[in-house]
């Protein structure tokens, strides 16, 4: 469904240490809203709910909501390291457009609002 990089599996790990919070899982999620109609948005879980998609890559647990699973499926997150940017990218296949900031999407499917670009 969703693969994670090594790179940002890494830093999911590192982040759950950092917060004490080792047994915690990674939930990433699509919610309406953003420049483009969709945004994802991440947390630290612990509790799996019964609807979860659950992937388990390097040791890290990630967790997906039946809502946001079609979305975001076949997508890829990665964490870059750059001069201008530093942070998790989620490559996903789903998305036909996007806001220049690239933290927001539309997909195929609709749905979202999409407003003006505020970046």
């Amino acid at each position: 469904m969703i693969t994670v990089t090594h790179s940002a599996a890494k830093r999911i790990s590192g982040l759950l240490k950092e917060q004490g919070v080792e047994s915690h899982a990674l939930r990433l999620m699509v919610v309406s809203g953003g420049c483009s109609g969709f945004q994802y948005m991440m947390t630290l879980d612990n509790e799996t709910k019964e609807d979860d998609t659950e992937v388990q890559i390097d040791g890290v647990r990630l967790l997906v909501d039946s809502e946001s699973a079609p979305l975001i499926k076949g997508a890829e997150i990665d964490f870059v390291e750059g001069i201008m940017r530093s942070g998790f990218v989620i490559n996903n296949p789903n998305a036909v457009g996007s806001c220049a900031c690239g933290e927001s999407f539309q997909s195929a499917q609709g749905g979202g609002q999409a407003r003006p670009c505020s970046h």
